[in-house]
């Protein structure tokens, strides 16, 4: 009787004998088994290389090829020597059961049969053949399971070694940079103060270079009431030099001379503030000061030029308190912000005809502003903005946008390092196509 919902397995009975496959057909069938017959060993193989069975009820002695030699062949295909073999026989010889077992037989059954013993003796290698392969099937899926692990192993070590390299490489750039950009402040700070010392002398002379330029002018006008008519050859020689002119410029050609020492006076105290070493432990720094001397440094670069508008920039400074922080390391972030700004604003210029340039007003907006907890330092320009793409990987490591010679990649990711890992602040961007980019620096007060 067969169990609806069950699949049904299939049994071949090979039997020369009648009789036999008729006690051996009605009895499987009853119990619910398909059933093939195959009266020879021929035809046998014939019928398992069409379609397999489950189970195969064999008798040994035949016309033709016999039961062992069917069996034998049965075991030599790779596609039927799986399939359990039952043999079937009057024979008792033990010798003949060995040699049966020996061909791959999983048993024998002795005739005349017992129904009951036939079924047992079925359905228990049946249910053997079916353990077996779901075994075989569940190791077959666990070497998948395993060779697909190794795979993903081996792919997450050589993953993990690129990592390693490119974090060492990252490494040796940023102490590289770190060393670099050492030995350039070490070497600015040497100028600065080097030249300061001539400076002071050249400013300080002009002030009394003024003043007594100022008293040869008087004095000379003195005489010159005095004397409206000094003679031919002094009034000759006056007007050869240009004598008015000469009194009236050199007082304004002093003056220049004082707002150009001011400015070379301003340019060495920036250099000095901003290339100074950090100490060892955090110090209050003013952090107005840095960014203006950060902007000092970047003036030449926020004027007009050639194909380049100017640059304006707007500040709107808070009331900050001082903060603990390593003012050097701020002034490069502040510097790598700000001139990659710069970059944008001077790359996206050179894209554009001169009408769209003039008519273009480019700005970078600086705000500070304080809470309880953090100083927010935001810097914002009005360029062409950045893709999501982009943000996602502007604080990464050598990722840049610019063009191969004009950028390193290293400039924003040391800056979220200096700013998140030695300050335990953030440094974050806002920014979309056409938007602009907006740069925010959080510091924690008291940290």
């Amino acid at each position: 009787m067969f169990i609806e919902g069950m699949e049904e397995e299939e049994i071949l009975i090979v039997d020369d004998t009648p009789a036999n496959l008729e006690v051996l057909f009605d009895c499987l069938d009853d119990a619910g088994f398909e059933v093939v017959v195959a009266k020879d060993g021929e035809s046998a193989l014939q019928k398992v290389e069409k379609e397999q069975p489950d189970l195969i009820l064999l008798d040994v002695m035949m016309p033709g090829i016999d039961g062992f030699e069917t069996c034998r062949r049965l075991k030599a295909n790779p596609d039927s020597k799986d399939i359990p073999v039952i043999f079937m026989t009057a024979l008792s010889d033990a010798a003949d059961k060995i040699a049966g077992l020996s061909l791959g037989a999983v048993d024998y059954i002795t005739k005349p049969f017992q129904q009951e013993e036939v079924l047992a003796r079925v359905k228990v290698h049946l249910q053997l053949r079916k353990e077996i392969k779901q075994r075989t099937a569940a190791e077959a899926e666990l070497a998948k399971l395993n060779q697909k692990l190794e795979k993903w192993v081996s792919e997450r070590t050589a993953q993990l070694k690129q990592t390693i390299e490119q974090l060492q490489d990252a490494q040796l750039q940023q102490l590289v940079q770190k060393e670099k950009m050492s030995s350039i402040g070490q070497l600015v700070a040497t100028v600065a103060h080097e030249i300061n010392n001539p400076l002071s002398f050249i400013s300080g002379n002009l002030t009394h270079a003024e003043l007594y330029i100022k008293d040869l002018i008087a004095h000379l006008q003195l005489y010159q009431d005095k004397f409206p008519t000094p003679g031919a050859e002094i009034a000759d020689h006056a007007e050869d030099i240009d004598l008015e002119f000469l009194m009236e410029d050199l007082c304004q050609l002093i003056s220049s001379m004082k707002k150009g020492t001011d400015r070379i006076v301003q340019i060495s105290v920036s250099l000095r503030n901003f290339s100074r070493a950090d100490t060892k432990n955090k110090v209050a720094a003013d952090i107005h000061e840095g960014i203006d001397t950060t902007l000092m440094i970047l003036k030449h670069r926020l004027k007009a030029r050639k194909n380049i508008p100017e640059i304006e920039i707007v500040k709107e400074y808070g009331e900050l308190p001082l903060v603990e922080c390593y003012p050097g390391q701020l002034n490069q972030v502040f510097m790598n912000i700000l001139a990659n700004a710069i970059d944008v604003f001077d790359e996206d210029s050179i894209g554009r005809d001169g009408t769209k340039r003039k008519a273009n007003h480019n700005i970078i907006t600086i705000c500070t502003e304080v809470n309880c907890e953090h100083v927010t330092i935001k810097i914002k320009d009005n360029g062409p903005g950045m893709s999501s793409e982009v943000i996602q990987q502007i604080f990464d490591y050598l990722f840049t946008t610019k063009p191969a010679g004009k950028g390193t990649g290293l400039g924003l990711s040391i800056s979220r390092q200096i700013v998140e890992e030695k300050h335990g602040g953030k440094l974050t961007v806002i920014s979309a196509p056409g938007q602009g980019a907006e740069f925010a620096i959080a510091l924690p007060l008291n940290c």
